[in-house]
């Protein structure tokens, strides 16, 4: 009876204060039950909560013993309730399991409670510059969709406006706080009263550190052991290098993967580029150490001129190659100190491979014919031989020690071909001067590698520290957007 005698003149499409000259308030509440999955690459988040309306309707004002009454969903079909919606949802619903999760309570002096379960999908706008250092501000923005703010007001309920069920964390967020306010927002159709709340949210690190920075620092390490592997060691070094950046390509594109394609680089795609270009720099470092100091290996190919030299050589000592006492003479123990490596005679004389990895001199092909003669008939003696070679090595290396460091770098970056050749000489003869005395000296640790030993690590720890200098300790604050529903509005 009370229920027909409230409906009996009730108008449903009229404003509780309609002809009275004052806006009707309607009070707000949430209620957050849970919070996520929060997307960067959709931008958006999702939460369940318990969504509350509190306004007064003077003509449902009733007498009797009744206080309150709690009502059918069905009724909400026959009074007025507000056009509430949410500016950024995206995709939001209530729970209809077993029924509709809707309450509706109307107490005697006509006071409304309207309560629902929703799940709110909505979007964020994401500043992803510091990712995985960053910080969000995730908003949550309602309002009325018809009435203007001489109509309709809303106001957050007071002292209860924003709530969480205890207990409640997120999976890759911190919940710093949740802000909220009033404000009225200027579109098309007037001015409209809005709500809004902002989940400020930091972002965990742990799994970003565990996942990609820590492996990436592994490799980057692991890149430098070329620089201990002998230049020799080509296809180690070159091999090694390449496993580093194919692995550093495979780790970048999976941190990618749940990243939309935005315009500008984030912190974590600085740091994959800062990992790639210490790969690649080793790599590059290699091919510096092979193309200026791994020569007299046999690698390096003959001009036409030293294969003209060679095949008369080769014709004009076509007896003396055949005469098998000559090989045997070279072990003998005065001999010792000629060993040197002759890269044209291993190429193109392999009849006397043994004597050439015994000795050779600088002056070429008529000086191993003379030591050959010499060795023949013994008639040099041993000593004055053991003086001639030395003494012509280190003559010939006088060229080379004059040069200053600053001077042999200028030409290694220059490529002068000049240069390389003087070079090859140099690690053909096998000497080099040490102090008093000439010692072997074959293709040993490259200066390049030594420095780089040094180098390498130091800048990329120095470059580590500045890093998360720049990216941990500057953290913006929290801020109100100047117009946060204007990309919102209709």
């Amino acid at each position: 009876m009370v229920l027909e005698d409230l409906l009996m003149n009730y108008e449903n499409n009229q404003l509780p204060t309609y002809g009275k000259g004052v806006p009707t308030v309607v009070k707000t509440n949430i209620l957050i039950r849970s919070m996520g999955p929060i997307s960067e690459l959709d931008m958006d988040y999702s939460m369940d909560c318990y969504f509350r309306q509190y306004w007064r309707d003077s003509r449902l004002s009733f007498l009797g013993p009744i206080k309150s009454l709690s009502l059918s969903i069905k009724m909400l079909e026959r009074i007025w309730r507000p056009d509430t919606y949410f500016y950024n949802g995206k995709h939001s619903y209530v729970h209809t399991i077993t029924v509709p999760n809707k309450l509706l309570r109307i107490s005697q002096d006509g006071d409304i409670l309207y309560s629902m379960r929703l799940t709110i999908k909505a979007t964020c706008p994401m500043e992803l510059r510091n990712f995985p250092m960053d910080r969000q501000s995730c908003p949550l923005i309602l309002g009325s969709y018809a009435y203007t703010s001489g109509q309709l007001v809303y106001e957050w309920h007071e002292g209860s406006s924003v709530n969480f069920v205890p207990g409640m964390a997120l999976s890759q967020f911190d919940l710093m706080g949740s802000p909220y306010r009033n404000l009225t927002f200027l579109r098309r159709g007037g001015e409209f009263s809005v709500l809004q709340v902002s989940f400020n949210l930091q972002r965990h690190t742990g799994y970003f550190i565990i996942q990609v920075y820590v492996p990436c620092v592994l490799i980057v390490v692991l890149s430098w052991v070329s620089f201990w592997i002998h230049r020799e060691a080509t296809s180690d070094r070159v091999g090694l290098g390449i496993t580093t950046v194919l692995t550093l390509s495979t780790i970048s594109l999976d941190s990618r993967t749940d990243l939309p394609k935005v315009k500008y680089a984030t912190a974590l795609d600085w740091f994959l580029l800062m990992s790639f270009g210490y790969c690649i720099a080793t790599l590059l470092e290699f091919a510096g150490v092979h193309y200026f100091t791994k020569v007299g290996s046999g690698e390096i190919q003959l001009d036409d001129g030293e294969w003209t030299e060679a095949a008369d050589w080769n014709d004009s000592n076509e007896e003396l190659l055949a005469e098998g006492p000559l090989l045997a003479a070279v072990d003998k123990p005065e001999f010792a100190d000629f060993e040197a490596v002759s890269r044209l005679e291993r190429a193109i004389i392999p009849e006397i491979g043994s004597v050439s990895r015994r000795f050779c001199g600088e002056g070429g092909l008529s000086r191993l014919s003379e030591s050959l003669r010499s060795t023949c008939d013994i008639s040099v003696p041993a000593e004055g031989r053991r003086r001639e070679l030395p003494g012509r090595i280190e003559k010939e290396t006088q060229t080379e020690l004059r040069l200053p460091k600053w001077r042999q770098f200028l030409y290694c970056l220059a490529g002068d071909d000049a240069f390389r050749r003087q070079r090859q000489r140099e690690a053909s003869s096998g000497y080099r001067k040490h102090g008093d005395r000439a010692q072997r000296h074959v293709n040993s640790v490259s200066y390049i590698d030594r420095a780089a030993r040094i180098i390498f690590p130091a800048s990329f720890g120095i470059l580590n520290v500045c890093y998360w200098v720049i990216y941990v300790t500057y953290q913006e604050d929290f801020k109100w957007q100047d117009s946060p529903i204007a990309s919102f509005s209709h």
